[in-house]
C-alpha cells in the first residue's frame, strides 16, 4: 500500500472517532499507526525466518469532565472504532477524577517531511537476505568462534496520525534498518558469547563489520577472562553499558514519576546532585539519533529539555498534565502508544562533552566495563542502590592488561553521580542512535570478585 493509501486510511479513521466523541460532548486525542516490518534470521548456513509483517492500530484518549479513559482498536471499519469509543466513554464514567489531564495541544499541525527519517529503499530482497547470511558467516570464520547463535537483518516502516477535538493534526513518517549477530566462543571448558549490531536510516549505512568485529573480538578477549580481587575500583562503562546503567534510573528525570511520588529527585530542582562538570539534556534531534520526532503523543512540537547543567538539576521531563500538576512549563515530553495512557518519554539522552583528554580519562588503573548482566532488576530507581554481573576489562593507562569475568558491580548510582573522576571532551553514539556522551571515569564502585 502506498503512503499516500495509508495516509488516507488513518485519517478517515481518527476523523470518525473524533466526531464520534464530539457527539458524545467528550474530549480527546487520537493516535492512530501504520507499520511494515521486514525479519531475517540465519542460523547454521540457512535462512530461519523470512517474516513480512503489516499492521494498523488506532487509540483514543477521552475526557470527559476530569475523568479520563483510554480504548483501543486493531480494526479500523466503522463499527470496531464506535466500539472503542464507546468502552473508552464507559470506562471513564469509573475511573477516578483527575484533573491535570486535559486535551491542551490546540490548533497544532505539523507534518513531519524530514527526508532522513524516511529514504526511499529500492535494494533487492537477495541484498537482504545475504546480509543476514553473511552476518553469520563471517563470525564463524573467524579462528576461535565456536557459532553465532544469533545473527539477522531487520527493517521497519512506521506511520503515525496524531489528532484531537482542538484542532491538531499531526503526522510522523520513519523508516530504520538494522542487522546483528552474536559470537560465541568455547576454549578449553570456558565459554563466552557477545552481541554486535548496526543501525540505520539507509540500508548502504548498516555497518556489517563493525557488528561482526564488535561481536567476534570483544567475545574473543573475554574469554579467558576471571574475577579481580575484590575491593573499590574506578569504572569506565562502554556506551551501550552507560546507557543501560541511566535508563534503570530514567525515573529520577520525569514528571510523572515525580507526581506519584516515586522520583527521589522531585524536590531537588535548583540543587546540586551531581559533579559540576556534568550536564545532561533530552534532545530532540541530533545527527545519527534514531529517535528524532516533531511532535509528541500529544501533539506539542519537540524541542530540548535541560536536566542537569554543571552538576544543577535545571528541570524534569513534563507532559501538559504532570506541567499543570506543579505548575510548570510542559516540555513536550508526552509518550502514549495507541494502546496505553498518557506517560513521559525521553527522545535522546546527551551528556555533554567534559574538559579532559582520553589519556587524562584513561590515565592509571580501572575497569572498562563492556557487559552489564540483571541491570534493571539489579537496581532500586528510589534508594539508587545497583548491584548486577558485570564483564569487561582490568586496564591501565588506556590499555586493557587482562580480561574480567564473573565479577558484580554495585554502589549507589545517586552518590555515583557525585564521584567523577574525569569526562572526556568527544561525544560518541551508542549503537543505535539514543544516547550519546563522552567517555566518563566513576571514581569508586564496589567490585566482588574473587
Amino acid at each position: 500500500m502506498s503512503e499516500q493509501n495509508v495516509k488516507a486510511t488513518l485519517s478517515d479513521a481518527v476523523d470518525q472517532v473524533l466526531t464520534l466523541v464530539q457527539a458524545k460532548g467528550a474530549h480527546a486525542d487520537v493516535i492512530a499507526n501504520a507499520s511494515e516490518s521486514l525479519s531475517l534470521k540465519a542460523d547454521q548456513g540457512d535462512l530461519s525466518e523470512h517474516k513480512v509483517t503489516a499492521g494498523q492500530v488506532i487509540g483514543v484518549r477521552v475526557i470527559k469532565g476530569d475523568q479520563v479513559a483510554t480504548s483501543y482498536s486493531e480494526s479500523l471499519d466503522s463499527d470496531s472504532l464506535a466500539s472503542m469509543v464507546n468502552a473508552a466513554l464507559t470506562n471513564a464514567s469509573f475511573t477516578k477524577a483527575d484533573p491535570d489531564q486535559k486535551i491542551r495541544a490546540e490548533g497544532q499541525q505539523i507534518d513531519s517531511q524530514d527526508p532522513t527519517l524516511f529514504q526511499a529503499d529500492n535494494t533487492p530482497i537477495e541484498d537482504k537476505i545475504a546480509l543476514a547470511l553473511a552476518m553469520e558467516q563471517d563470525v564463524v570464520n573467524q579462528p576461535r568462534a565456536t557459532g553465532a547463535p544469533y545473527n539477522g537483518y531487520g527493517e521497519q516502516t512506521q506511520y503515525q496520525l496524531l489528532a484531537n477535538t482542538l484542532g491538531t493534526r499531526c503526522y510522523h513518517r520513519e523508516r530504520s534498518f538494522s542487522c546483528y549477530t552474536a559470537a560465541l566462543l568455547n576454549h578449553d571448558g570456558k565459554q563466552s558469547m557477545h552481541l554486535g549490531a548496526s543501525v540505520s536510516r539507509r540500508f548502504a549505512d548498516l555497518d556489517q563489520a563493525f557488528a561482526t568485529r564488535l561481536a567476534y573480538d570483544t567475545a574473543d578477549a573475554l574469554l579467558e577472562g576471571g574475577p579481580v580481587k575484590t575491593g573499590q575500583y574506578a569504572v569506565v562503562f562502554e556506551h551501550n553499558c552507560l546507557s543501560e546503567l541511566l535508563g534503570a534510573f530514567g525515573s529520577c528525570f520525569s514528571g510523572d514519576a515525580a507526581k506519584r511520588g516515586t522520583n527521589p529527585w522531585r524536590e531537588k530542582i535548583g540543587k546540586p546532585i551531581a559533579d559540576p562538570a556534568l550536564t545532561i539534556t533530552d534532545i530532540a534531534r541530533i545527527d545519527g539519533g534514531m529517535r528524532s520526532k516533531a511532535f509528541d503523543s500529544e501533539g506539542f512540537a519537540t524541542t530540548d529539555t535541560p536536566l542537569i547543567e554543571n552538576g544543577i538539576l535545571v528541570g524534569l521531563l513534563h507532559n501538559s498534565a504532570t506541567a499543570h500538576h506543579f505548575g510548570v512549563r510542559h516540555t513536550a515530553n508526552a509518550g502514549r502508544s495507541p494502546k496505553g495512557g498518557l506517560d513521559v518519554t525521553s527522545r535522546h539522552d546527551l551528556i555533554g562533552a567534559g574538559k579532559q583528554s582520553g589519556a587524562e580519562v584513561h590515565g592509571g588503573e580501572y575497569l572498562e566495563l563492556v557487559s552489564l548482566q540483571g541491570v534493571h532488576s539489579g537496581a532500586n530507581a528510589i534508594s539508587g542502590d545497583f548491584s548486577f554481573g558485570a564483564s569487561g576489562f582490568l586496564c591501565r593507562d588506556g590499555k586493557r592488561v587482562r580480561p574480567v569475568r564473573g565479577i558484580t558491580v554495585a554502589g549507589n548510582f545517586y552518590t555515583m553521580l557525585n564521584e567523577i573522576d574525569a569526562i572526556g571532551n568527544t561525544v560518541t553514539p551508542n549503537y543505535d542512535g539514543a544516547f550519546f556522551a563522552p567517555r566518563i571515569r566513576f571514581a569508586r564502585l564496589s567490585i566482588a570478585g574473587e
